[in-house]
């Protein structure tokens, strides 16, 4: 089931809502059971099979979890590391079967020439998420950090529906202690109106602004998988509008998560937080997919040994915990590549400070160098990209080596009429003008600059409903804007924020065309 599906609106959302407040009113434990059920629910929509799987790792996972405990509440660490590596071995192994093994098949073949035959498996949904977030439960009851073990509780820790599909990866320590708290089970009106219009926002960044640039998108990226060399226009009028598209459909799906979580009274943690405002690579990964992030920092990096042991250590730390978060996203060449394009990145990224340091120069006081710095950020990103959306490596070089003008640069033939003689001027200095093939001129130049006006220059809604705390953050967390303070648009249960939920909700509404999936849960 979709959030932006009219199912999951109009039925299953306020029937899982109002049924949840109803029995809390009576039994905190049941009202937590019915949510749990709900969601089980919600996930068995897609297909009722893969229900099966759920509950078993839900099973497996919870008891080992609480035999972990036990065994590091009595001292015996030395069982509880053996037992902890069986059980994550157990969670890798389900998921490598499930999401790796035709990936592994097609390349023992290619490698030996042997005909393997795909195997006829169906990646269940969500299984990356749900089994990194048990992971995690493992690694912190082996620690001493998880405190409460009910299972009623943890199957709603696992299958809480704004989550399980496509993150955020939650903590057991963040979400156990709202469970047992006894507000969460009392409506409050003025988390329903702060939720609602969280949603809303989430589901108007989907079904319009994602959904309406991703016309742009499959043309040049298409005609690269096919053998085509895209033009430099072509190529980067593809790169950017998927750009947009992943931004605003995560950044949709974000919303929508935190926002429906909210009308339930839980506050789930921030997963995005305007990642193309970043003025450099490292700070672009602590706002774009915040909990994946947080997760292959405290459960992989720190594994390996962090900065612990010298730059060049942290460097290779870095970029395998970055390989390996590529190979997270998908069982694809191209993902792997992704990911140890962004490890590059941020070994650079690295080194560039440690240098600075030690040469005492502070570039950010430099005249335009905030401009400078995310704007060198945002184009290394968008070339990242190519490789995250390609078919195959070929379609990607050939989409890379349009962007950087190896295949030919046209102008559209419509902008001749409008720069008159400037325009025979670059004739006569030989540029092309002629018909694009895969780049519209008019609707998807203004797509791409007026979404890249928003991305930077407006506040988020973490910063819109800054008051109304609509996500867990972290420590010391800044936003990166001055907030919508500055904008005079701070969200607060009011006619005027009425009037525009409610404008932006009918129009998204309005927008379902048809079946369309969030890009992450593919993964």
């Amino acid at each position: 089931m979709l959030f932006n599906s009219f199912a999951f609106i109009f039925l299953f959302l306020p029937v899982a809502l109002f049924g949840f407040f109803l029995v809390g009113r009576h039994t905190h434990r049941l009202a937590a059971a019915w949510l749990a059920a709900s969601s089980i629910f919600f996930y068995g929509w897609w297909n009722p099979v893969y229900v099966i799987l759920l509950l078993a790792s839900i099973g497996f996972n919870f008891s080992f979890g609480t035999k972990l405990a036990r065994l590091h509440a009595a001292g015996r660490e030395g069982e509880a590391g053996r037992l902890l590596a069986a059980a994550v071995a157990a969670n890798l192994l389900l998921l490598g079967y499930y999401k790796y093994t035709n990936f592994f098949l097609a390349n023992l073949g290619g490698l030996t020439g042997a005909p393997l035959a795909a195997a006829e498996i169906v990646l269940p949904l969500g299984i990356s998420f749900f089994t990194f977030t048990q992971i995690a439960f493992l690694v912190d009851a082996r620690r001493g950090e998880a405190k409460e073990y009910s299972f009623i509780h943890y199957c709603l820790f696992v299958t809480y529906f704004p989550h399980l599909i496509a993150g955020p990866i939650l903590h057991h320590r963040e979400m156990m202690p709202q469970f047992r708290d006894s507000a969460v089970y009392r409506l409050q009106w003025e988390n329903v109106a702060a939720g609602l219009t969280l949603f809303l926002i989430g589901l108007y960044k989907k079904t319009v602004i994602a959904d309406g640039v991703a016309e742009y998108v499959a043309p040049a990226f298409n005609a690269a998988a096919a053998g085509a060399a895209p033009t430099l226009l072509d190529a980067w009028g593809a790169a950017l509008a998927y750009a947009f598209q992943i931004y605003f459909d995560f950044s949709g799906y974000s919303d929508m998560a935190i926002g429906l979580s909210r009308m339930f009274g839980i506050v789930l943690p921030l997963n995005f937080d305007s990642p193309y405002k970043s003025a450099s690579v490292i700070d672009f990964w602590r706002r774009w997919h915040i909990t994946l992030s947080r997760f292959l920092r405290d459960y992989l990096y720190f594994s390996l040994g962090g900065n612990r042991k010298g730059a060049v250590r942290r460097h290779l730390n870095l970029f395998l915990t970055m390989l390996i978060g590529g190979l997270w996203h998908g069982a694809g060449w191209t993902f792997v590549c992704w990911g140890a394009l962004h490890g590059v990145y941020l070994a650079l990224n690295h080194a560039w400070r440690s240098l600075c340091r030690a040469l005492r120069f502070k570039p950010e006081r430099l005249p335009g160098w905030q401009v400078f710095a995310r704007l060198l950020t945002f184009t290394a990103v968008v070339v990242a990209w190519v490789f995250f959306r390609a078919a195959d490596f070929h379609a990607a070089l050939a989409m890379l080596k349009g962007m950087a003008g190896m295949n030919g640069f046209i102008l559209p033939q419509r902008w001749l009429k409008y720069w008159g003689a400037f325009g025979n001027w670059l004739i006569e200095h030989g540029v092309r003008f002629a018909e694009m093939s895969y780049f519209q001129a008019g609707t998807q130049v203004n797509w791409i600059w007026i979404l890249l006006l928003i991305c930077w220059a407006l506040p988020n809604t973490q910063e819109l409903m800054a008051a109304y705390r609509p996500g867990l953050v972290s420590p010391g967390y800044r936003p990166i804007t001055p907030g919508a303070s500055a904008w005079n648009l701070a969200w607060r249960p009011s006619l005027v924020w009425l009037a525009v939920t409610a404008g932006l909700g009918i129009y998204a509404l309005l927008s379902i065309t048809g079946f369309s999936e969030f890009i992450y849960f593919q993964f």
